[in-house]
């Protein structure tokens, strides 16, 4: 008779990657094909939840319960939970079931989305790294210590949705709703990169989002430029000036409302010294040059704002003709970290643009495209904890990020529900998540299920953050 250890856990856990039973169960889930973008897929949807991960779920003493999206015509939910004891702590686990657009016409030859197939290292298919082949692996270290211990020893929550890669919609409603379903004293989650590939990444928050358009129309069609040209103002031009105003040919952005207030907090910074980023292979070279000056990279990506150009357009730019075009437009993002005043962001644009002759522009708001920011301090109890449970299964420190370069729906559980969040991705930079050929690595998943077991298992031990310290 074996004796319930930590050992155990992740014995069992890398166990299930050596037999092949993980890549069994991710080519089963790989092979619904879950494109919330894609409105013939709801019915995929509904299915990922209640015929895949619901039995299994069920099968580990989880109660489940399937809920409709409040937004009509987006996919469902399914909250579930392992009620072990009043006075024990509660963990919240959330993964995503949908995938975007499997595009399957781009993947190389021999390649499908929706067939998992492996190459050496790299597990192909949609959904692989974001975000099915991570929450897999949660849900199977939580399986392995249950199954080393015969219980975990914490109350389990887990809520996964298939609506992420439209913006989550219904999310936030949901967790007004169920919001005594969903608390917690902490939520553990996977979804991202890691910052390398070979280092364990601990995430606690995400960039904020905000999009918005900058468009100007002088008048009704196009004119000859034969004809008018020096004697029209070309909106192209003007919108091109209008950008150059914002931000310099360096990435340097002009306007101080748009940076973060306060600058970088030193428990930030003091984390991001010992990090460094990794492209991976296949990934573009960082440009060093670029971005707000005196900041290394890594801070640029983590601890700082950007205003990026999505799209330009002015004319027909496939079918160019002769005719100074009537109207230029621009698709525009700013990626924000806490401590910002994103509510500001557009109405400092206003100003700027009207102080320097730009009255012709407009600046709106895109619809449905806004993530707030989040951020646990680097030296908050549970990221402390965090980074010792991993250093523990792994011998390697970990790198510590305050929060993602990207952005998740993470205000859902630190603002609306008021815990602290943990992420602990699993993938890497040059995955293909988003695109064509999208993989996980075998390496990463096999370490992945260990690392999520050691945790697993830690939380059902003495020696917690205390509830009072732990709060957001």
């Amino acid at each position: 008779m074996f004796r319930m250890t930590r050992a155990r856990a992740i014995e069992l856990a890398t166990a299930y990657f050596d037999e092949g039973r993980f890549t069994a169960d991710l080519a089963r889930r790989v092979a619904i094909p879950t494109e919330s973008q894609n409105p013939d897929r709801a019915a995929a949807l509904h299915d990922y939840l209640e015929r895949e991960i619901r039995p299994c779920l069920e099968d580990l003493g989880y109660a489940c319960r399937m809920e409709a999206n409040p937004v009509a015509g987006m996919g469902p939910f399914l909250l579930a939970e392992r009620h072990e004891g009043d006075e024990l702590p509660t963990v919240l686990t959330y993964g995503h079931g949908d995938v975007i657009r499997g595009q399957d016409e781009s993947w190389r030859p021999g390649l499908s989305p929706w067939e998992l197939r492996q190459e050496g290292e790299r597990m192909y298919g949609r959904g692989t790294a974001d975000n099915k082949g991570q929450h897999s692996i949660n849900l199977a270290a939580l399986a392995c210590v249950i199954a080393a211990r015969g219980r975990l020893g914490f109350n389990s929550r887990i809520l996964i949705e298939t609506g992420e890669e439209t913006g989550s919609p219904g999310l936030h409603e949901i967790a007004r709703r169920h919001g005594e379903r969903l608390r917690a004293d902490i939520l553990v989650g996977s979804d991202g990169p890691r910052v390398r590939r070979d280092c364990p990444t601990i995430v606690m928050g995400t960039r904020g989002a905000l999009n918005f358009d900058l468009a100007i129309e002088l008048r009704e069609g196009g004119h000859h430029s034969g004809n008018w040209g020096g004697l029209l103002a070309n909106p192209g031009v003007i919108l091109a000036n209008a950008i150059a105003s914002i931000i310099d040919a360096k990435g340097q952005v002009k306007i101080a409302e748009l940076k973060p207030g306060g600058g970088i907090p030193n428990s930030v910074r003091n984390a991001l010294a010992r990090v460094r980023l990794e492209s991976g292979e296949g990934a573009p070279e960082v440009n060093e040059w670029w971005g707000e000056a005196g900041l290394t990279p890594v801070e640029r990506v983590f601890a700082w704002n950007t205003f990026e150009v999505l799209a330009f357009k002015t004319g027909n730019p496939d079918r160019p003709v002769n005719a100074i075009p009537p109207s230029a437009r621009a698709h525009c993002q700013i990626r924000f970290v806490k401590g910002s005043d994103e509510k500001d962001f557009l109405p400092a644009i206003r100003r700027h643009l009207d102080r320097h002759g730009f009255q012709a522009v407009q600046v709106s708001a895109a619809r449905d495209v806004y993530f707030p920011a989040t951020r646990l301090d680097p030296e908050h109890p549970w990221a402390l904890w965090c980074r010792d449970s991993i250093r523990r299964t792994t011998g390697t420190e970990p790198d510590v990020v305050p929060n993602l370069g990207g952005s998740l729906p993470n205000d859902v559980f630190t603002d609306l529900l008021g815990m602290p969040t943990l992420w602990i991705p699993h993938s890497y930079g040059a995955c293909s998540q988003h695109a064509p050929n999208e993989h996980l690595l075998a390496p990463l998943a096999r370490e992945g299920l260990a690392i999520m077991a050691g945790i697993f298992w830690d939380l059902g031990e003495p020696g917690l953050p205390a509830r009072s310290d732990a709060a957001v």
